[in-house]
């Protein structure tokens, strides 16, 4: 089984990819044995702001059409989503704008387990609720969610492990999700919706 993973954060020190990184290794090391986990780093798909406009003149660019190949060669998505003001950061918003405008069921059927770090007692709820919402309609699947608030309490950077018990044990439930699909094969998309986007 093949896992795409990420962090949907733009910052060196994010406690996001620390997040996304540790879950990917209890998936392959120990939900999973076997799993191959494909990591992304957000700084590799820097792009201009996405306009249609700039998608007229100059088309998608690479970087999208990258990313996009990427979600369809796994077998399902894990994603740790950083919250800026409830929402999800503009470096992932962009990337995900481009590659709706490849098609717009980005996530290409894909079944999704959704995370969130945050320092905050909320752990990402906006975050999370938005993206829960909208996956559907970009053709993902959720098969799980989890946000941890508290961050600073909850991560120990000795140890790279999470320190509440009852955070760990919802990481793995979330995750484990996951463990039945298998190798799937690609779903069939409807053809792509290119509508012009403000």
């Amino acid at each position: 089984m093949r896992v795409l993973a990420f962090a949907a954060s733009n910052s060196r020190q994010s406690i996001n990819r620390t997040l996304v990184g540790h879950a990917a290794a209890r998936l392959r090391d120990d939900l999973l044995p076997g799993a191959e986990i494909d990591h992304l780093d957000l700084h590799d798909y820097e792009m201009p702001i996405y306009s249609i406009d700039r998608e007229r003149k100059a088309a998608v660019p690479a970087p999208a059409h990258d990313f996009f190949a990427r979600i369809g060669q796994a077998d399902a998505i894990l994603v740790s989503f950083a919250e800026h003001n409830g929402a999800a950061t503009a470096a992932w918003k962009n990337v995900f704008d481009w590659m709706s405008r490849i098609e717009m069921k980005l996530w290409q059927g894909r079944p999704m387990v959704l995370l969130a770090a945050s320092p905050g007692r909320r752990a990402g709820a906006g975050v999370l609720d938005s993206q829960e919402a909208l996956a559907p309609h970009f053709g993902g699947v959720v098969r799980g969610r989890l946000g941890i608030g508290r961050w600073p309490e909850a991560w120990d950077d000795e140890t790279r492990s999470l320190t509440r018990s009852e955070d760990a044990a919802a990481l793995d439930l979330a995750l484990s999700a996951l463990g039945p699909l298998g190798h799937m094969q690609s779903p069939q998309l409807d053809p792509p919706n290119r509508q012009d986007i403000s």
